[in-house]
């Protein structure tokens, strides 16, 4: 599980919220502004009902979060692939030629700043201990914490979009047909910047640009569709 990594001197980092940091804001920012959008661009046009509205918004939410949940899962089973190809050729480069890899270890912390004599001492304690893990974290950057798990990624993305679209879905269904683009739209808002503060919190992150970059794009998003839905003069 990511958390924040706690050094023996007490301090404290935020790295390893990236990777799930990344992947829910992300699901959520698309989720509010794909289907918050898609309603207000229906309910622009003139001959849009109620009904129109509310099967659109749903259709979004429910193929948004599918779409999510199978883009993830393959972009992350094509990671775990290469990963996994790339742990069977160094395990067999181990076997093949291990002075040659206890080298290409010792080189690696030598570059990082760590003198060469003692550089083979760990390199060689290292092997010793476990070396295709030394391997997999120092030479192809690889750790248990950010390991491709795609079905685990595609459950989260379908989860972050549903969580960020439903409530304009929910809106749309309950507000007058009058005020659905209003409604949406300030409720999109408000929610993209709720979600750009917590973001910005998570990750350690100046509070205010997080804020203003994702409502500003929302903003942008929702009003270009809003104009597209008007100038149509249908439902869409």
């Amino acid at each position: 599980m990511s958390q924040v990594t706690t050094h023996a001197s007490g301090e404290q980092h935020l790295v390893h919220r990236t990777g799930w940091l990344r992947a829910a804001v992300l699901g959520a920012n698309d989720g509010i502004i794909s289907v918050s959008s898609l309603i207000v661009g229906v309910a622009a046009a003139p001959g849009a009902t109620a009904s129109n509205i509310l099967i659109a918004g749903t259709a979004a939410l429910v193929g948004g979060a599918l779409s999510m949940a199978a883009g993830e899962y393959v972009s992350v089973s094509s990671q775990a692939d290469t990963e996994q190809a790339d742990l069977a050729r160094e395990q067999r480069e181990l076997v093949r030629a291990p002075e040659q890899e206890t080298a290409e270890l010792a080189a690696i912390y030598v570059s990082r700043g760590v003198t060469p004599a003692l550089a083979q001492q760990v390199a060689e304690e290292m092997m010793a201990h476990d070396a295709l893990g030394a391997h997999a974290r120092d030479e192809l950057g690889l750790s248990d914490d950010l390991a491709a798990r795609p079905i685990q990624a595609a459950l989260s993305s379908a989860a972050s979009f549903t969580v960020g679209a439903v409530i304009p879905v929910l809106i749309a269904a309950v507000a007058p047909r009058s005020m659905v683009s209003m409604a949406v739209s300030i409720a999109a808002l408000l929610l993209l910047a709720v979600l750009g503060a917590l973001g910005a919190k998570a990750g350690g992150a100046r509070l205010l640009p997080a804020i203003a970059r994702v409502t500003f794009w929302g903003a942008i998003a929702m009003g270009v569709t809003g104009l597209i839905g008007h100038a149509f003069g249908t439902a869409i």
